[in-house]
């Protein structure tokens, strides 16, 4: 009997949904060939560039697509900033960087706020595919304006949940801290209470389908699996979600996907 339970036990826990652990994190070792990833990353960044892009929502998939709950398509969801940056070879430039919330390495129930360039955040890719959201012209100057100043740091909870409620900020997943941001720009506030007022009235996350077992054994399987800032339906913040906030109030650019031989909208 304690075998038959111990082997159900390990079959829910494999059924949890598997993007808890290394989509949302830095890159270790990359899953896929240097050379491939830097082709890529500057692909995106030439496409952003040539499109007058200076803030851009930009998604990756950082596990493999078979073990996403349905309706999630990226895992990670980040702020790209054109900006000045140094090369290398120690060079200055201008370029795009890649304005990170990461699940940290010894911690997985905690994150920090990461500048890095895009080819380090292309390095944790399962695929190279990219969502992209490039707001309109307006949104695009009052977001910059929150990224550079002290209201994006602020807006950080470090206790991380990867099926964080964005209704609530007792946990905090990198969709939500961006979602976060975006409110504190359209809203011209840093205050949370107002920002998540805003999310709960405006906002229509993505629900995830957990049946009652798996979900009360997620937080077993790992502590950034928690599920105790939800009510009776589990949703949260996706890139999917987020297009859709931007599609449905007219705040969008552009919504498109780029993969290394397409360039796709959405």
């Amino acid at each position: 009997m304690k075998r038959i339970f111990i082997s159900t036990f390990f079959a829910l826990i494999s059924a949890l949904p598997t993007f808890a652990t290394a989509g949302s994190s830095e890159a270790g070792k990359p899953q896929l060939p240097t050379a491939e990833v830097a082709a890529f990353s500057n692909r995106v960044q030439q496409d952003l560039a040539s499109r007058g892009a200076q803030v851009a929502i930009v998604a990756r998939i950082g596990r493999d697509p078979s073990a996403l709950p349905d309706g999630v398509n990226y895992t990670h969801v980040s702020y790209w900033v054109y900006s000045q940056i140094t090369r290398a070879d120690g060079s200055s430039g201008r370029g795009y960087q890649a304005y990170n919330l990461y699940q940290t390495s010894q911690n997985r129930s905690q994150s920090h706020l990461v500048q890095d360039s895009p080819a380090d955040f292309f390095a944790g890719a399962h695929r190279l595919d990219a969502g992209i959201i490039i707001p309109d012209a307006r949104l695009q100057r009052k977001l910059l304006k929150v990224i550079s100043g002290p209201t994006y740091s602020a807006l950080h909870n470090a206790r991380y949940s990867v099926l964080s409620n964005p209704k609530s900020n007792q946990f905090q997943n990198c969709t939500e801290h961006t979602l976060n941001v975006l409110m504190a720009s359209l809203y011209d506030t840093r205050d949370l209470a107002q920002i998540k007022a805003n999310i709960a009235a405006h906002f229509q996350p993505q629900t995830i389908q957990l049946t009652g077992l798996k979900r009360s054994l997620a937080s077993v399987a790992s502590s950034a699996l928690t599920t105790e800032d939800h009510g009776g339906e589990v949703a949260t913040a996706t890139f999917g979600s987020i297009a859709r906030f931007m599609q449905e109030n007219r705040l969008e650019a552009e919504i498109y996907r780029i993969t290394p031989d397409r360039v796709m909208r959405f």
